[in-house]
């Protein structure tokens, strides 16, 4: 019984969060371009179990990217008002749309001229009429049996606000890297504030064979390591090219003798690299816009110096670029 009303809770959130999925049209596009082209911040405001989600929102914007604060309206009402410029876009949360303290501050959000949104699940509602665009967000039932606690609405509400968070993540072409600067306490921003040289493989934990080598030792070699590549250097120890597994998959679905080959017709010649003074996070920029997970490491001379894996910029945990397979190297 107890499974079976948890289960109950959790299909009705979800079908809630589907529907929004038909309520998407022209308006979120016209919010997404008010932001990006604004020189000022998302104001956003709601009271209440709105105000929570509200928070949560301006807290995602702020870490992706996207300038944002939080203003409780009632604060507002009694000075607070002054944070509020014509250049900012303001986000009104209420999903009746008649919080009285949200309304009343809306014509004083107006008479400062910044675009006013309201997110809500009553399009005809009070908050919509007083504002520039309106997105609706309404669900057809709370999962709250009395229909009273504020449960379904309030999951919506979040999920529309992280479709605009990570829409804008992608339009303002924000990476990895550039979490660092927002997150610098935080371990992936220490990883990010490094030099490649502090985390990469070197020495015999690099695998590594010269031009000459055969395939049946290059594949050894690659194997010995497990890093999913393989660095191919010339008789002075420069950077000559690579090999993946990715490689090697390829020739096997296309029925080639992978022993027959030679090593030279199979590696990438010149392939990407980092040097061992790089940032970190110029190596991951570079891996994120090429989609690869391992990097040659050189010095000036284009000496080998060691090997970068994305394993050990972002830590051992599971990642994906767009949503590909991590194991799909090139």
């Amino acid at each position: 019984m107890i499974l079976d009303e948890a289960r109950q809770v959790l299909q009705i959130e979800a079908d809630g969060i589907l529907k929004l999925i038909d309520h998407l049209d022209h308006r979120f596009d016209r919010m997404v371009q008010a932001i990006l082209t604004t020189t000022g911040r998302v104001i956003v405001s709601g009271i209440g179990k709105s105000g929570i989600i509200g928070r949560k929102i301006s807290a995602t914007l702020n870490s992706t990217g996207t300038r944002s604060l939080f203003l409780h309206p009632v604060e507002a009402m009694h000075g607070d008002l002054g944070m509020v410029c014509p250049d900012d876009v303001f986000l009104a949360m209420s999903y009746s749309g008649e919080t009285d303290e949200l309304n009343i501050l809306m014509p004083s959000i107006r008479n400062i001229g910044c675009t006013a949104i309201a997110m809500t699940g009553n399009p005809s509602s009070t908050l919509a009429k007083h504002s520039d665009i309106v997105i609706d967000v309404g669900v057809e039932k709370e999962a709250c049996p009395l229909g009273l606690a504020p449960t379904a609405s309030t999951t919506a509400l979040l999920a529309m606000g992280d479709a605009l968070a990570v829409v804008l993540i992608n339009k303002k072409h924000f990476k990895t890297s550039d979490f660092k600067r927002f997150h610098p306490g935080g371990a992936l921003g220490q990883r990010l504030s490094r030099q490649v040289k502090d985390i990469m493989f070197s020495g015999d934990a690099v695998p590594t064979v010269t031009t000459a080598a055969s395939m049946q030792e290059a594949v050894g070699e690659m194997d010995r390591q497990g890093l999913g590549a393989l660095i191919i250097v010339d008789e002075n120890q420069r950077l000559a090219g690579i090999l993946t597994d990715g490689d090697l998959r390829r020739m096997i679905a296309q029925n080639k003798p992978v022993f027959d080959q030679t090593l030279t017709a199979v590696m990438t010649p010149s392939p990407l690299h980092a040097f061992s003074q790089s940032p970190a996070f110029d190596a991951l920029n570079l891996m994120e816009q090429h989609e690869i997970t391992v990097l040659p490491i050189i010095d000036n001379t284009h000496r080998v110096m060691g090997i970068l894996h994305l394993h050990d910029i972002l830590g051992k945990g599971e990642f994906k670029f767009n949503g590909l397979d991590p194991a799909k190297t090139r």
